[in-house]
């Protein structure tokens, strides 16, 4: 979906955050990235090193402000990027393993 060469592997926590300025055309409310991002207007949003990238190095930059840098790293989210692209949930072959939110 984003050609960016920053782009890691995990979902990494660099204590980043971005706040939605609810200015994109039809989402005065909130902004949708994605089914694991959807960012209230006016909120601190904490958000993993990749979707700070495909923030801040994309039309969707004017939208946001954002809170820290690459200076910090506190590892991989808890919860995220092991399990996705696919959606886990306890009914899954009796597995116990829940999926939250990601970064």
């Amino acid at each position: 979906m984003f050609k960016l060469n920053q782009l890691e592997t995990a979902c990494e926590d660099y204590g980043q955050a971005v706040i939605y300025q609810g200015t994109v055309a039809n989402s005065p409310h909130a902004f949708v990235l994605d089914k694991h991002h959807t960012i209230q207007t006016g909120k601190v949003f904490p958000v993993c090193g990749n979707t700070w990238h495909m923030l801040k190095g994309t039309r969707f930059a004017e939208h946001f402000q954002f809170i820290g840098d690459f200076s910090m790293h506190y590892g991989i989210f808890e919860g995220c990027g092991a399990f996705l692209p696919y959606d886990l949930t306890s009914s899954v072959a009796g597995s116990d393993n829940q999926v939250g939110a990601c970064c």
